[in-house]
């Protein structure tokens, strides 16, 4: 199986590296230090599996897991994350992505979320099974309009204080289109300026308060 790792710290991605390694018939084809790059040697290394941290520069692992099950989705992926939250795990699941690995049980959970992947299954842990359900009954309940995924590329993005030239050029979409979704982001959750559209980023987790 050939493996791309994403993370932005690289004492991480070696340590994976080096977990990986030890299995015969894994190898590891690419890393990425950020989401763009991890979308773009995903599209052009089409390895089998991409694992990704959930937040990266650029593009979280979660919008990069969008972009590369649109571009290469025979690339499985699998989501490795700090946070035991379920709005990551919803997300990534959304995203659609295979999995959702805690980084503190790595060592065990890693190897069987990837053979999970092998066999063709989704790999939960019993404690991210529960979260999930938890999550859905909660969101059950939540009257708030959803933003499509690009919308909440170029909200992330946004409130990282990227120019719209620099979101275009990530993105690679036209000036006009990026301010066109903002737009649209902004309608949606009703407000007005990039402070708010910060605290929604926050909120959902796109980015560190």
């Amino acid at each position: 199986m050939r493996v791309l790792i994403a993370d932005d710290h690289g004492i991480v991605r070696s340590g994976i590296r080096l977990l990986l390694e030890r299995q015969p018939d894994l190898e590891v084809v690419a890393e990425a230090a950020d989401g763009a790059e991890a979308r773009d040697l995903a599209v052009r290394e089409r390895p089998d599996l991409a694992i990704l941290d959930v937040k990266m520069p650029k593009l979280t692992g979660l919008q990069a897991t969008r972009e590369i099950k649109k571009q290469a989705p025979e690339t499985a992926v699998l989501i490795l994350s700090m946070h035991d939250d379920e709005r990551y795990l919803f997300e990534a699941l959304k995203a659609g992505a295979s999995g959702y690995v805690l980084k503190a049980q790595a060592d065990t959970d890693l190897l069987a979320a990837i053979r999970a992947v092998e066999r063709g299954e989704p790999f939960l842990t019993p404690e991210a099974q529960r979260t999930l359900i938890k999550d859905v009954l909660e969101r059950g309940s939540s009257g708030e309009e959803e933003l499509t995924p690009r919308e909440e590329e170029i909200v992330k993005l946004v409130a990282e204080a990227n120019t719209t030239k620099q979101i275009a050029e990530v993105l690679h979409l036209s000036e006009k289109t990026v301010e066109n979704h903002r737009a649209n982001a902004m309608r949606k959750l009703g407000m007005r300026d990039r402070v708010e559209l910060v605290r929604y980023a926050i909120r959902r987790g796109l980015i560190e308060p």
